[in-house]
């Protein structure tokens, strides 16, 4: 019969147990409760030390979670549980563990199972010396079995708690994901928000290379070519995917951050020092990441419609200035300009193709890159390819494939421009960094070029035909047309002005001779030298017949002496069949009363001397009308 001692002692270990379940739920704590538990039953049975060991599966080992010392907690013993089942043979506790290595020492175990798991146990050491007041056998399996339903009672109270928790945190992202179209903010509350329920896991967001922020967040990028199969499996399936290692002693889930639309990454999350992923918390989890997939999917959705709107906007600003026919130059700066801004590019350039498709042309106005060495090499390497193809290029990183290339840039786009099935050229956009144009940028490029091939066209076209108006044909100069208006104008906003008459010496006897077609050349030869010995912006133009004339805007008289002399003294040596030139030289100065049509007389007179007078030189005006030869 059950002693009344022992009976009293059992009511009371329960009261006490009862009272610390009846604790105040906000300030409840599972570790705290159980070391609470620990000392009632040392106060109660006079007991010296008690540690409660929780299991580690991976070690198949034990764990200190709660003692009644001042320090110990936190020690592990490595292979144990199955001798402990043994020893217990499905008793609730064991006296005397001699047989069990690391608990030796104590006096007597209880021994918690669950379902036939074993979950773990407390170990008791008596006062030495004093006798306890646990005498039956049949007390310790009651007190045993009462500590085990305190132990449940907790981790279910502890579970229900937590949950609740959980989904009080889930609410409050769930209000934060809705209220806010940001999707590093939708990103960092993932994090926070699991920091703050799984202190003790690790995460990482697996995300593609099309989304640019990510600041401090834990965030990989998504390698579709890499050794991680079950992110992928778990990214292209939409499933929630487990990842076991013995060897790391871990288990990983890969979440899907899924949408109605797609899927958008996934998050993995670690739990260290177990084998197998805690069942309890994957549905939270996966909770979470659908609810961030929907949030991301909405921000993804809204970005997209705001660069929807920010490219039709570009494009229609776009459309606007190319058909304002603006000249060709302010057309390349607007356009090169408005892709450098909205693309975040590092040089864009435009390059156009003669009739016989080489050589390339780059169009003023694109970035400098494309002027130097290595851009002309560029423009080949990957022009060639558009060239061949007449197919839009988007390569995400160049270097891939061309590791011996001479593009030093990892991004490429380069579109074609084809007018009236044509390719009349290409644009090139290119950034040093892999992966920095996202194909929504590409097709917008290609967009964008489609509509302003045409302007590009119809700019290079009226150019054209506005310089063969004011054009020779022969020798490229200019017309005596628009020498007339410069000179005007120059008499009008310069200070002064020097103006040469060039005639070659015999010309007649140089047809008669070589030939028409050799007098051409020997025509298009001088012009080529008077192109070479002026600046650009001075005026080399066809005067008439054999005769060229240069106007130097802004020079004083000695500049132009000093160019026709050079010019008389070179022509005579560089051309074939070798010729002579005569030259008359004027100049006028405000201040003076002068005209275009008195600078050209005065020049043609000093020009008639210097052909009467011997030829092959120089001829200057010195005063008005009269005249000094610089060369004999």
């Amino acid at each position: 019969m059950e002693k009344i001692p022992e009976r009293d002692t059992l009511l009371e270990i329960k009261a006490s147990l009862l009272d610390l379940i009846c604790t105040d739920r906000h300030i409840f704590s599972y570790r705290k409760l159980i070391t609470k538990m620990l000392f009632t039953l040392r106060s109660y049975l006079d007991i010296q030390e008690a540690d409660f060991y929780g299991c580690v599966e991976w070690k198949e080992g034990l764990t200190i979670e709660a003692t009644t010392r001042t320090s110990g907690a936190g020690s592990i013993l490595n292979k144990v549980c199955m001798a402990i089942q043994q020893e217990a043979k499905g008793r609730s506790f064991i006296k005397k563990p001699h047989t069990i290595p690391g608990l030796e020492h104590y006096d007597f175990l209880f021994v918690f199972m669950d379902d036939g798991r074993f979950m773990g146990l407390i170990g008791f050491e008596l006062n030495e010396g004093q006798p306890s007041r646990m005498a039956s056998d049949l007390l310790l399996e009651m007190v045993a079995h009462e500590c085990l339903s305190f132990i449940g009672k907790i981790r279910s109270l502890s579970h229900t708690l937590s949950e609740e928790k959980r989904y009080r945190l889930l609410y409050r992202v769930t209000e934060k994901f809705h209220s806010t179209m940001d999707m590093d903010a939708v990103l960092e509350e993932i994090i926070a928000t699991l920091k703050e329920v799984y202190p003790s896991f690790i995460y990482y967001l697996l995300l593609s290379h099309d989304h640019k922020g990510y600041g401090n967040l834990p965030v990989k990028e998504l390698d579709y070519g890499g050794d991680n199969i079950t992110a992928m499996q778990s990214y292209v399936s939409g499933q929630v995917q487990f990842e076991d290692s013995i060897v790391e002693k871990n288990s990983i889930m890969y979440a899907p951050l899924k949408g109605k639309q797609g899927v958008y990454g996934v998050l993995q999350v670690i739990a260290t020092d177990v084998l197998v992923f805690p069942q309890n918390e994957v549905e939270f989890i996966k909770l979470l990441a659908n609810t961030a997939g929907g949030a991301l999917e909405n921000a993804k959705l809204y970005e997209q419609s705001r660069r929807l709107v920010s490219d039709l906007r570009l494009i229609n600003e776009t459309s606007h200035q190319l058909n304002s026919n603006l000249r060709l130059s302010d057309t390349m700066n607007f356009i090169c300009r408005q892709i450098m801004d909205s693309f975040a590019a590092q040089e864009v350039g435009f390059i156009v193709l003669d009739s016989g498709n080489e050589p390339f042309t780059v169009l003023q106005g694109s970035t400098d890159y494309f002027f130097s060495k290595e851009g002309s090499d560029c423009i080949k390497e990957i022009g060639m390819r558009i060239q061949q193809d007449q197919e839009p290029l988007f390569i995400g990183d160049y270097n891939a494939g061309n590791a011996e290339g001479s593009v030093h840039f990892r991004s490429v786009m380069g579109v074609p421009m084809i007018q009236s099935g044509i390719l009349k050229g290409f644009a090139l956009i290119l950034h040093r960094d892999p992966y920095h144009f996202t194909f929504e940028t590409f097709k917008l490029l290609q967009s964008l070029i489609h509509h302003s091939t045409l302007a590009f066209t119809n700019s290079i076209l009226r150019e054209e035909l506005e310089k063969m108006v004011i054009t020779d044909h022969l020798t490229k100069l200019y017309a005596r047309s628009y020498l007339d208006e410069r000179m005007s104008q120059s008499m009008l906003e310069d200070s002064q002005g020097a103006f040469i008459l060039i005639d070659i010496d015999d010309f007649k006897g140089v047809n008669d001779k070589y030939g028409h077609q050799a007098g051409d050349e020997v025509l298009v030869q001088l012009a080529r030298h008077v192109s070479r010995n002026i600046r650009g912006t001075d005026i080399g133009a066809r005067w008439g017949g054999e005769e060229i004339a240069v106007y130097l805007p802004g020079a004083p008289l000695e500049t132009g002496v000093l160019i026709a002399n050079r010019l008389v003294d070179h022509v005579e040596e560089q051309t074939a069949p070798s010729i002579t030139i005569s030259c008359g030289v004027s100049a006028w100065a405000k201040g003076q009363e002068d005209t275009v049509k008195t600078l050209f007389k005065r020049a043609d007179q000093a020009l008639y001397l210097a052909k009467s007078s011997g030829k092959n030189k120089v001829v200057v005006q010195t005063e008005s009308f009269h005249f000094s030869s610089t060369q004999e």
